[in-house]
């Protein structure tokens, strides 16, 4: 070998290590993003794709995500879910809701699944305990069942005289585990409060009328409405029938505010899915499911409609404005 030949093999040596780095830094992540409720899907998609650019992956370049939407049709989740499975996604991201990631956890056993804003984990099957979920998944919570009474406490200081609360529920859709819990949760709270509930079921779209009907008859005078995917998306509706039946009411979350709903507490949903980008990047880094710890909601929000207010005939105190992350003028 001459001495031009030895300098070149030694050069492309020396450049071997580099060159396997480099395949090794574009190496791109699959990951699948099944979700069912639109209502919620735009802004925390693009939340979670933030957190995901914050650790380093954009689209296009080190990320291919192959979104999966049922379009609140859940019975279209079964073969979406099924799809990401067989493109062999790295991780599944199961947005905002048990069904759907009860749907990702039958479609596989061995890809590792990510839930964001599940309500009871542990009753609905989908881990063995929060701190060892076990398995393929993990992700966080979004619900506790005290929250059910922070509500009750939030709206008797929104409208103080009000003696009858009606509680709206759909049985069955967090697990009979929850549903026992939160009723716990109003009654203890109701107690401490000195007023008397009215629970109405509705379990579809349906029963909202005969249940608004009932509500009326019974002269509640406020309503609180219980955590559940269909709720969710049909909260266009329900927040127009309390408002024609006149009912002061406070929701789980944001979304119900922002079509015109007077209240809503709850967990930050937008900061679920951005920690939820977390637990994605230490999967896709070797971390295995079944050992990272279910977490819990840390931040909540306190959103108010001061023109649903006004439109009600209400004034909300000083001291709950207070407290609101935002307010709606």
């Amino acid at each position: 070998m001459d001495r031009r030949s030895t300098v070149l093999a030694l050069l492309a040596l020396g450049a071997a290590p580099f060159t396997a780095e480099a395949q090794q830094a574009t190496k791109v992540a699959r990951i699948g993003y099944l979700a069912n409720n639109p209502a919620t899907s735009p802004y925390l998609r693009e939340t979670f794709l933030q957190g995901l650019r914050d650790l380093g992956y954009v689209e296009g370049r080190n990320l291919v995500i192959e979104y999966r939407e049922a379009e609140g049709k859940a019975d279209r989740l079964p073969a979406l879910a099924a799809e990401l499975v067989a493109l062999k996604v790295d991780v599944i991201l199961a947005a905002g809701s048990t069904l759907t990631a009860r749907v990702a956890k039958e479609a596989t056993t061995t890809i590792p699944i990510v839930f964001a804003a599940v309500g009871d984990p542990v009753g609905s099957g989908l881990v063995t305990s929060l701190a060892r979920p076990g398995g393929n998944v993990t992700g966080l919570s979004s619900f506790g069942a005290e929250l059910v009474g922070k509500r009750l406490e939030l709206l008797k200081q929104a409208v103080p005289g009000v003696d009858r609360v009606a509680v709206l529920w759909f049985p069955g859709a967090l697990g009979e585990r929850t549903d026992k819990d939160m009723l716990r949760e109003a009654e203890a709270a109701a107690r401490a409060l000195a007023v008397r509930l009215q629970v109405v079921e509705a379990r579809g779209p349906a029963d909202f009328d005969r249940a608004f009907s009932d509500m009326t008859r019974a002269r509640a005078g406020v309503l609180t409405v219980l955590p559940a995917n269909m709720f969710l998306r049909e909260h266009k509706r329900l927040v127009d029938l309390a408002a024609k039946n006149r009912l002061p009411a406070v929701y789980t979350s944001r979304e119900f505010v922002d079509a015109g709903g007077l209240m809503s507490y709850g967990a930050n949903q937008p900061d679920l899915f951005r920690r939820a980008a977390t637990y994605v990047d230490k999967i896709l880094k070797g971390a295995k499911p079944g050992d990272l710890p279910v977490e819990q909601p840390t931040k909540f929000e306190l959103v108010i409609n001061l023109k649903t207010a006004k439109a009600l005939g209400l004034t909300i105190p000083q001291s709950v404005l207070a407290h609101a992350d935002e307010v709606i003028q």
